[in-house]
């Protein structure tokens, strides 16, 4: 048997915004799957500001399970999002001051198979081309989630607003999500519930770009690493189950947050250019438009939350003009999006 020196090092980091119950469950979980590893796990507190991180400091300091773990709690003096707080994790290290071989990033809504963590960096060690490598996801019904995506494009954003049969087959080969793998495979972005990275890779790409608040940060990621020559693979033996959208409030959602328009039309303008990030605002408009009368016509029912496509059509009309990158987003929005319903 080998000595975890010998082992390749894994830095997990988990990231906590109000749901200090929730991730300490999760901790647990990845605690067990840790074992006969040489990982060290680091929840980052992404500026709470409601007892969180006093509630997991005590559980840590007192309850039995987190006596002697290779664990610990640290603080985000500000709520950057979620690539920002996860920065601050990656940053942190090792606690003996090195830098790990491999970063996990776990959500603190999400519970490793007693094999998961194991099975990721089984296969980045057998497989170099792959810098990143993420988990098969299923919820707590047992159903499998859709993790495994392709690039947002002109084509995906028309395809995904007109919610029609036949466009969707003719355009299946652009659709952002993929069916579900049945096995382990490419992907050209994987959602970043469970996802294991090389440091070698991050630090030749860099690390989250922090101009994203949240969503579209891990897909402009795994774009940076595809650029640079680095596969993103979905893994089938690493199991993790996902409960979803627990900080964001995402499934309460009555307007579509500013703060999702924004890391939009981030994403596009700083991965393809403003001329294109226009064009792929026109073409999500130019399909929506056209699910909306087939709705009214066919009696369907909404899917989009209430003005959307005037909420997308204003912002990016001001994003298109304003001069400079899209604005970085308030610390304070965090809070005001977990209080949309």
């Amino acid at each position: 048997m080998s000595n975890l020196s010998d082992l390749p090092s894994v830095l997990i980091v988990s990231l906590n915004y109000r749901t200090p119950q929730m991730t300490l469950r999760s901790v647990r979980a990845a605690l067990r799957a840790m074992a006969g590893l040489r990982a060290e796990l680091v929840i980052v507190d992404n500026d709470s500001a409601d007892g969180s991180y006093e509630v997991m400091k005590q559980a840590l300091d007192t309850e039995t399970w987190a006596q002697g773990a290779p664990l610990r709690l640290i603080r985000s003096e500000r709520n950057g999002g979620f690539g920002a707080g996860n920065n601050i994790g990656i940053r942190a290290g090792l606690t003996d001051g090195s830098r790990p071989d491999y970063v996990y990033l776990l959500n603190s809504d999400a519970f490793p198979a007693p094999e998961a963590i194991r099975a990721l960096l089984a296969h980045l060690e057998a497989h170099p081309e792959a810098g990143f490598a993420g988990s098969y996801i299923h919820g707590e019904d047992g159903a499998a989630h859709m993790t495994a995506f392709r690039f947002p494009s002109i084509a995906s954003e028309f395809e995904g607003a007109i919610r029609f049969g036949p466009v969707s087959r003719l355009l299946r080969r652009k659709a952002v999500p993929m069916p579900v793998p049945a096995g382990t495979q490419a992907a050209e972005w994987l959602a970043g519930a469970s996802i294991m990275m090389r440091q070698s890779v991050l630090d030749q790409i860099g690390l989250f770009d922090e101009a994203f608040f949240l969503y579209f940060e891990e897909t402009e990621l795994c774009l940076r690493a595809a650029r640079a020559g680095h596969a993103t693979h979905y893994v089938r033996g690493s199991e993790v189950m996902h409960i979803g959208s627990v900080s964001t409030g995402m499934k309460r959602w009555s307007r579509i947050p500013g703060f999702w328009l924004d890391s939009r039309w981030h994403y596009f303008s700083k991965t393809r250019g403003r001329g294109y990030a226009a064009a792929a605002t026109l073409a999500h408009l130019a399909g929506g438009l056209m699910w909306r009368l087939r709705r009214v016509l066919q009696r369907k029912p909404r899917v989009d939350p209430p003005h959307f496509l005037r909420d997308l059509a204003w912002h990016d009309l001001k994003a298109l003009v304003r001069p400079g990158p899209a604005r970085a987003v308030p610390a304070g929005t965090a809070r005001r999006a977990a209080k949309v319903e």
